[in-house]
């Protein structure tokens, strides 16, 4: 009894100041964040998307759908979901404007997750390579979506006579004064922090333990021929397992490795191959009930396939970069 008290104790030693750490990072993280959000820093972030509307032949309204979709998501799409249901752009179009969509929904989560709670996480060079490349996918998603436009869409795409019958003027105008915003994103970031942090604590706590407890390599090494030919560590497998169900306890399974087991190349490529594994997880979560409420069934799956084909095909190729030998 004496033993597992003393195991205990020298185990809550070694969790309590590496979470505390942790979460102090997230805090204020998560509420420099959400200041920001509140005074409308991603707006001016997605600023740009003005820039790709014409070369991809769709209208100026198309800009301002997307500029909503890096403040909200859901209004990003209701907008483009209006501008289809009323004609004004049609099926092609709409497609179009979804995936040149992607980097601006992700430049929310760089705000609100990706700095705030993974990048503290996984240490400054590992996590800002993991959200750069994650960055760097999403642009090149959306560029494809400028691309596809420019070679596949004409004035025939596109009816402006259905213009005058669309409701969608994007977000509300903000009328909330200075200590209205920080209070509320005080209150969003106390939010944020009973969700993760005790999530957190647990998956730390059996980590440390595991790792403290047990040979982590012979646990993993019957996946050796497997990681072996992509060139990952057998860590990599409980890591990847993890991040493919909740992407913050995947990270905080690879922060508790050893050290000198992962490199910044394969620690990345191992969380991104775990983000290809977790589409399964993630569409019937969130993709399905998301999209097809947007979009109704038959609509909403081709939304689903082109995002999910895309982003399978920049990842995969990104992972390749990663591990390719001449590195």
């Amino acid at each position: 009894m004496q033993s597992v008290v003393a195991d205990l104790s020298t185990l809550l030693a070694d969790v309590i100041p590496r979470l505390a750490r942790i979460t102090a990072f997230i805090a204020g993280g998560v509420f420099a964040a959400n200041v920001a959000v509140a005074f409308g820093l991603v707006r001016y972030v997605a600023g740009v998307a003005g820039w790709l509307t014409r070369p991809a032949n769709l209208p100026d309204e198309v800009g301002t759908a997307i500029l909503t979709t890096a403040a909200s998501t859901t209004a990003g799409y209701a907008t483009l979901a209006e501008y289809r249901e009323s004609g004004f752009l049609d099926d092609r179009a709409t497609l179009v404007a979804v995936v040149m969509n992607t980097f601006f929904g992700f430049v929310q989560h760089v705000f609100t997750y990706y700095v705030p709670v993974l990048i503290p996480i996984l240490g400054v060079t590992t996590g800002a390579v993991y959200v750069g490349a994650r960055a760097g996918i999403a642009l090149l998603i959306t560029v494809t979506g400028v691309l596809a436009g420019g070679l596949l869409l004409s004035e025939s795409n596109v009816d402006r006579s259905a213009l005058a019958d669309v409701d969608a003027t994007g977000p509300d105008a903000d009328e909330r004064d200075a200590r209205e915003r920080v209070r509320d994103a005080a209150g969003k970031s106390w939010g944020t922090l009973r969700r993760i942090v005790p999530r957190l604590a647990v998956v730390y706590t059996l980590v440390i333990w595991l790792v403290s407890t047990y040979d982590v390599a012979a646990l993993t090494s019957v996946a050796e021929p497997i990681t072996g030919v992509l060139g990952l560590p057998g860590a990599a497998v409980p890591v990847i397992a993890v991040f493919t169900l909740d992407t913050t306890a995947g990270a905080v399974t690879l922060a508790g490795t050893e050290a000198g087991v992962f490199t910044t190349r394969t620690a990345v490529a191992s969380l991104l191959i775990g983000s290809i594994l977790s589409f399964a997880v993630s569409t019937f979560r969130r993709s399905i009930p998301f999209q097809y409420g947007i979009w109704g069934a038959s609509f909403g799956t081709k939304v689903i396939v082109v995002n999910t084909g895309l982003k399978l095909v920049f990842i995969s190729a990104t992972v390749a970069l990663l591990l390719a030998p001449v590195w």
